[in-house]
């Protein structure tokens, strides 16, 4: 890495888009090193990302119940969790950096678990069989931002990070063939305006809200790094899209948003139901005998906490073959019976009791008499702006950090490793990695007259045009609620190359519709929430047909991307490690033109890809 003198930090600009962990972090490290830096929050204040959402906790190779964790055992556990999909060399870092971490979140404030002797506690999570996950309650994710926000807030008091937020980034502005601004507009006035600097760092999530119904706050979107794409940046893996086996299940049309009930429930609650089809008796009446609890049974060694993508599909499996529960029958039991037993309900209560909260609060039933009724729905995703080492994407200075890129979870994210690379990115590696573009690249100036910027604003002031001037009879939201279900239907838990076909020719139909018949009320000089979606839900349109293209490309199983032509004699995911060990990265070339398909090799040094096995 070479390095900027602290002096020449002074006389940097960077932009940050997003105010998340990743984002937040890497807002208040770049401030305190010295440099100007504009961040960018589309709420109100960077205490409302949806990081928050985050219940669990976060992975550390700290190894502090002596039961044999180590920096090579997560970075194999992380490899083998996301299938054999993912870019060693990234991994490894990860969990080297996983350690550091923890320390600086302990040092900031961070109100960790401890055991009664002080010392920090751990918990199981999928896809492990030690115990290496942090966690604040079920409210890991909601401390660790307090942490980044208050160094970030400890930066704009300082007057080195400058707060942009209710300001949304609508395009990237490319000049000589590098990211130096962005295009944003704000979403109270409605104003258009630009921001220029020496590197564009976009820690933005992920794009499961292309699904309509998901576990992501409303707000989560994928403009941001679409309309990176559009500029040149590459897509890589899109059809990588997790679902999450302990979701409370859809109650009705009318649902806007899922809640997601936290995997560090499968700790204590067993998942279960019944032996026979069709079988409605309430649970307490159905005896041991009469029960199923079918991750233990086919998967002995790892049981409750195999990782998500196994423990998805199994859930579907049995809802399959109609031994759901609930009114749809598209549930099964999370039952903490056995733990409350076993260790008291005050123990549970500790561990769990704003979740069991939650849950009651939601659906009117008490956890701690009654199971818990969960099902998968779409939470996370492992695609994302292919990036290199440097976390650089394909546009030089534009850096993509966080869920935002594709870089460390292959075809099925760990849990409690979202947080860990959030952090990782934007506390320890996108400092370095800024600094070493900067000192290796001579920048100019640019002048605000400069007719790529005039483009760029024209391109986004266009668009909002076009949007306000349809005036057709359907909603925003209607069109999306219609498009969310085609992708799950066609390209969500399971996908077959017809039903993929299928959804192409649908997501194409519907977006024609959209751009005719699309009723978007208001102006787009003042707050509009309407507008905003709708450019929102323009981008998912675009993107729906990519992730479709993409998993019709890949013909084989691996990790979430589960194609059923393609499975072992038991249901398992079965890959295809000489034809698609790769990493699929995708350019754009125009509205409606299928997209070019680059493909980064994955070369495994240090872990032989096998079959993977949970049992």
């Amino acid at each position: 890495m070479k390095l900027v003198n602290p002096a020449n930090k002074r006389r940097h600009t960077l932009i940050v888009v997003g105010s998340g962990l990743a984002g937040a972090s890497a807002a208040a490290t770049l401030g305190e090193l010295g440099y100007h830096v504009s961040c960018f929050c589309f709420q109100d204040s960077p205490r409302r990302a949806h990081s928050i959402a985050a219940q669990g906790g976060i992975n550390a190779a700290k190894n502090y119940q002596n039961d044999g964790d180590s920096v090579y055992r997560l970075f194999y556990d992380t490899v083998k969790g996301g299938d054999f999909r993912a870019r060693e060399a990234n991994v490894y870092r990860l969990a080297q950096i996983s350690v550091n971490i923890i320390d600086q979140c302990v040092a900031q404030g961070v109100p960790f678990a401890r055991e009664y002797g002080g010392t920090l506690a751990n918990r199981s999570f999928g896809g492990a069989q030690v115990s290496r996950t942090f966690y604040a309650r079920g409210q890991t994710g909601q401390q660790l931002l307090l942490g980044a926000y208050q160094a970030l807030e400890r930066q704009v008091q300082a007057g080195t990070v400058t707060m942009y937020p209710r300001t949304e980034m609508l395009d990237l502005i490319v000049i000589d063939g590098r990211a130096r601004g962005i295009v944003t507009r704000n979403l109270v006035t409605g104003e258009v305006d630009t921001h220029l600097g020496d590197a564009v760092i976009l820690g933005t999530g992920g794009y499961g809200n292309v699904f309509y119904l998901s576990t992501n706050a409303k707000g989560s979107n994928v403009t941001a790094i679409w309309r990176a794409h559009k500029r040149g940046a590459l897509f890589a893996n899109p059809c990588y899209t997790q679902i999450h086996p302990t979701c409370i299940p859809v109650s009705g049309d009318y649902q806007s948003k899922l809640t997601l009930m936290s995997e560090s429930l499968r700790n204590d609650g067993r998942i279960w139901v019944p032996m026979k089809k069709g079988d409605k008796r309430t649970p307490d009446q159905i005896p041991e005998t009469d029960r199923d609890y079918y991750l233990e049974r086919r998967y002995p060694s790892f049981g409750n906490l195999v990782p998500r993508d196994v423990a998805s599909r199994n859930a579907k499996y049995v809802c399959d073959e109609g031994r759901g529960v609930g009114e749809t029958g598209l549930g099964v039991y999370l039952d903490f019976g056995d733990a409350i037993r076993r260790l008291g309900r005050k123990a549970i209560e500790e561990r769990y009791g704003n979740l069991f909260d939650m849950y009651q609060r939601i659906t009117d039933e008490d956890p701690y008499t009654v199971p818990m009724r969960i099902y998968p729905a779409i939470h996370y995703t492992m695609g994302g702006l292919w990036v290199d080492y440097h976390l650089m994407s394909t546009i030089p200075g534009l850096f993509v950090i966080g869920e935002a890129n594709f870089s460390d979870h292959g075809a099925n994210r760990l849990g409690a490793s979202a947080l860990m690379q959030g952090l990782s990115d934007g506390y320890f590696i996108v400092p370095y990695t800024v600094g070493d573009y900067l000192a290796t690249n001579k920048l100019d100036k640019v002048a605000e007259t400069h007719s790529e910027i005039r483009n760029a604003v024209a391109c986004v002031q266009q668009t909002v045009q076009k949007l306000l001037g349809i005036n057709g009879k359907r909603t925003v939201d209607s069109f999306h609620r219609e498009l969310g279900k085609i992708v799950w239907e066609y390209c969500g838990m399971s996908r077959n190359a017809q039903g993929l076909e299928t959804a192409i020719e649908e997501i194409r139909s519907l977006r024609e519709e959209y751009w005719q018949n699309v009723k978007v009320p208001g102006s787009g000089d003042d707050f509009n929430q309407s507008l905003e979606k709708a450019g929102r839900v323009a981008d998912f349109f675009e993107l729906a047909e990519l992730m479709c293209v993409d998993a019709l490309e890949r013909n084989e199983s691996c990790g979430g991307h589960f194609r059923e032509e393609y499975q072992t004699a038991d249901g398992e995911a079965q890959r295809d490690d000489e034809e698609f060990s790769y990493v699929a990265a995708w350019g754009y070339r125009g509205y409606g033109n299928r997209e070019d398909l680059s493909k980064e090799p994955l070369e495994f040094q240090y872990v032989h890809p096998s079959q993977r096995s949970y049992k």
